[in-house]
């Protein structure tokens, strides 16, 4: 018997539209090119995903098996589905096949006939299939060649070799290739939805707004409407405001007659808003979302529609000269804003499709921190619509990197046409966020160049190194900048940073990356001195949590020189850097799990001095990005939040340290600096309380101060250390306050470092609220007092933690298990 071929088979009952409709394609199978048997796969999704949930392949991320499943990246695979069309489907003037994402290489076919190859997973791909489909059974078929195979054959080409080898000629998630927060796996997979999308006379392309002016009063607005049109005729273009819960929305629409002609027509309909309200970031206001809904419409009957979020603001990047070098800062309808945030990498190495409601709650936990921005990093992918939307409605800005990173790239006209389209379709594509800030041309390249050796490394000639850095500018500061105006009207950055961390000019000009921390080995002092102008990068790696490690590597293998633990550390001296610092600060543990909590502690005290800087030379500096907020895989990393959304250390103390109002102490040879910091736009007077305290929390001396808080200046007070009283350096702490009838900010400073506090040993007592709330308290001063469930996951309301002496602290929590009881666990580091 001869064996029939399985696929996917999806039944189409349609109608003939009149309006554009759209149907997804998500029953799909996979095989690796050259085998007979099909598997189920999951679209979106990717081959290594497919391969582990059909049982073809151990987990992923488990032990060392990253290493075992490098075989996949040099494999073809094939996908496959069917289409079973009738005559009413095909009676349909167009029938479109998209596919929004494919990675990467790929050829596609409808019924063994070559539709199209794609080259690159960052652009959609969209074809007529009407003539091609048949009444009854149509397959659609999937193949993809393996990218790593495609990109050597590109660099074999080349005279001389590019740095970081194949993976810069594809263009595809460069972290795919392996970085040192995450591990190799150069994929592929249709990783977006597949849709066909059926119409006859008319469909819109796309709608976006331009703000033509603003003031308090009105605001002047033109919607621009794309179509591509069928026939030569006349419609109607009609835009209404949609409801919303706190607004009454006007009945009235906008209406405007167009004639369409065959092929792509373009039509813009101006509007008034009256006392407009304006779109905010976080900390500074309401983030506020008009919505609109545009539809073409023949006789009444409606043929197509669109709708899209409006915020409206005006963004703007300040980089001029000044007397000490060149500014960078953003103004966010006309206010100088100084930016609090992260750098933001993709989710999950393998791109697995996201809900909305997952990205509204990545989101909501920066906004919670008192975040106003994310930088989307190039190394990644560009994030999905969601992610966008979820930063629009949380305030959260969005500096966007295009997708180039730690390279140079190579620049013959295939290329650069291939990145100019890919440019046209997310710049279209993104355009309308009003959280997006800042288009980035890359990240590091320039920086690369110019310091890391490349020349000398790969020897290059002077005709090479002219003829690499002239491609360098013919894509970044030619063909990017140039398609990016065409299509938008938010302002660009070459590269990030402008100067290397290296040379003194980065600290007075443009943005800045700052490793001399990490990379350099300086202490994390050298932060206090080494404060940029906007400092976009900047960071320092610890363990995830326990539950974390339980999801890799068995218990036996929970130390650091283990096969597991140590895969999973990407940094090729990750663990001796982590060590060498904790030395310097800390009492080195010989306990694993007080190893994690000890690194994690390590990893907030250093992003605290360098945000804490960072602030108090406010409007010098302007921006304070750490790396990195999230993780691709459960690792050793940067993050301040781990693969399993666990927060770190880290992430509990940015409620302080993003914070509106912040206070902070910079302690010189003679005297104490107390720096008071504002981010409200207004100006008020407030009273700073400071104390000093044993560890039994006996006040050893006090005193008040009224201050006044403006929005572009830092309050200072000098305190001489000959005015304080003696006291034992090693038992005491100091304790700010601002605030009049309630605290604004409030913070500890320990004169010594911990390893040198003389910490009495003490008890947590937890008492029992209610289901969801817990009380702790101690009878001496407890540092840095961690909570945790070994069995389950757990966020806490706070972490981390200082309590007084006789202070009771509430703490809200909730777990990823809901049928058990939390038995809550405490570490202190009283007690190491």
């Amino acid at each position: 018997m001869k064996k029939k071929v399985i696929y996917a088979v999806l039944f189409w009952v349609a109608a003939a539209a009149t309006y554009a409709q759209t149907q997804t394609l998500s029953s799909w199978k996979f095989k690796k090119s050259g085998d007979k048997l099909w598997h189920q796969a999951t679209v979106p999704g990717n081959v290594v995903a497919d391969l582990f949930k059909n049982n073809l392949i151990d987990d992923p991320f488990y032990s060392d098996n990253e290493k075992k499943l490098q075989w996949i990246e040099n494999e073809n695979w094939e996908y496959t589905t069917g289409l079973i069309c009738d005559k009413t489907l095909l009676t349909n003037k167009h029938i479109e096949l998209i596919f929004e994402g494919l990675d990467t290489y790929a050829r596609v076919y409808l019924n063994d006939s070559l539709l199209f190859s794609a080259d690159n997973m960052f652009r959609a791909w969209k074809v007529d299939v009407k003539k091609l489909l048949k009444i009854g059974g149509n397959n659609i078929k999937v193949v993809f060649e393996s990218a790593v195979k495609k990109g050597k054959e590109k660099a074999a080409k080349l005279a001389y070799s590019l740095p970081e080898g194949e993976r810069i000629f594809t263009r595809k998630a460069q972290f795919q290739y392996g970085w040192d927060f995450g591990p190799r796996f150069a994929t592929c997979g249709i990783w977006k939805p597949v849709r066909l999308v059926y119409w006859n006379e008319v469909k819109i392309e796309s709608l976006r707004y331009l703000i033509k002016s603003i003031n308090d009063s009105i605001a002047y607005l033109d919607f621009i409407l794309e179509t591509n049109s069928s026939v030569t005729d006349s419609f109607q273009f009609s835009l209404g405001q949609q409801k919303r819960n706190d607004i009454k929305v006007p009945a009235a629409k906008k209406k405007k007659r167009i004639a369409l002609h065959p092929g792509y027509n373009s039509d813009t309909l101006s509007i008034q808003i009256k006392n407009p309200k304006r779109w905010w970031s976080n900390g500074l206001g309401e983030p506020y979302l008009y919505y609109y809904s545009a539809t073409v419409l023949k006789k009444q009957t409606e043929i197509d529609h669109s709708s899209l979020s409006v915020g409206l603001r005006t963004i703007e990047l300040i980089n001029q000269e000044d007397s000490v070098g060149k500014s960078f800062y953003f103004k966010l309808n006309g206010k100088p804003v100084f930016m609090k945030g992260a750098n933001y990498i993709p989710s999950d190495i393998f791109l697995r499709p996201k809900s909305k409601e997952y990205f509204f709650a990545e989101i909501a936990v920066c906004k919670e921190a008192h975040m106003n921005m994310l930088r989307v990093w190039g190394g990644g992918v560009y994030g999905d619509d969601e992610f966008y939307n979820a930063c629009d409605e949380h305030g959260i800005l969005v500096w966007q990197d295009l997708m180039f990173a730690c390279a140079m790239y190579p620049g013959d006209k295939d290329f650069l046409d291939n990145v100019k389209e890919e440019v046209i379709q997310q710049t279209k594509r993104l355009r309308n966020h009003p959280s997006l800030a800042l288009w980035c041309g890359n990240n590091e390249n320039s920086e690369g160049w110019f310091n890391w050796g490349w020349q000398k490394q790969f020897n290059y000639s002077s005709k090479d190194s002219l003829e690499i850095w002239n491609n360098y500018k013919k894509l970044f500061q030619e063909l990017i900048p140039t398609t990016i105006k065409t299509y938008d009207q938010k302002p660009y950055w070459e590269s990030s940073p402008a100067i290397g961390w290296g040379r003194k000019e980065s600290l007075s000009s443009g943005d800045l990356h700052y490793w001399g921390v990490w990379w350099g080995m300086q202490p994390f002092s050298v932060y206090k001195t080494k404060v940029g102008r906007f400092v976009s990068e900047y960071g320092f790696q610890s363990l995830p949590a326990l539950s974390t490690f339980k999801a890799f590597a068995p218990s036996q293998d929970w130390n650091l020189t283990s096969i597991p633990v140590r895969g999973h550390q990407k940094h090729k001296t990750g663990f001796e850097t982590i060590e060498a610092y904790m030395a310097r600060d800390y009492k080195i543990p010989k306990d694993f799990k007080d190893y994690i909590y000890v690194s994690q502690l390590l990893q907030r005290d250093g992003m605290k001095i360098a945000i804490e800087a960072h602030r108090r030379n406010k409007p010098y500096c302007m921006g304070t990005l750490f790396w990195q907020l999230n993780d691709c895989w459960p690792g050793v990393t940067w993050s301040a939040i781990d693969y399993f959304k666990q927060p770190k250390a880290l992430y509990y103390s940015l409620s302080n340290l993003y914070k509106t109002q912040l206070v902070s102490v910079n302690e010189n040879l003679n005297s104490f600096e107390i720096k008071c910091v504002s981010d409200s736009l207004k100006d008020f007077e407030s009273q700073l309380r400071l104390k000093i305290l044993n560890f039994k929390s006996e006040v050893l001396w006090e005193r008040e101060f009224k201050v006044t808080m403006t929005h572009t200046k830092v309050t200072s007070l000098v305190l001489g250390k000959k005015e304080l009283p003696l006291f034992d350096s090693t038992t005491s702490y100091l304790k700010i306050e601002l605030g009049s009838k309630k605290i604004l900010a409030s913070d500890y400073y320990f004169f010594v470092t911990p390893k040198n506090l003389k910490l009495p040993q003490t008890s947590i007592n937890i008492k029992k609220i209610d289901s969801k709330t817990i009380e702790v308290s101690s009878g001496f001063f407890a540092k840095d007092v961690y909570l945790f469930d070994e069995n389950f996951e757990v966020t806490l309301s706070e972490n981390f933690f200082d309590l007084e002496a006789g202070q009771k602290k509430r703490i809200t929590f909730k777990s990823t298990d809901k049928k058990q009881e939390l038995k809550l666990k405490v570490t202190v580091l009283n007690n190491l």
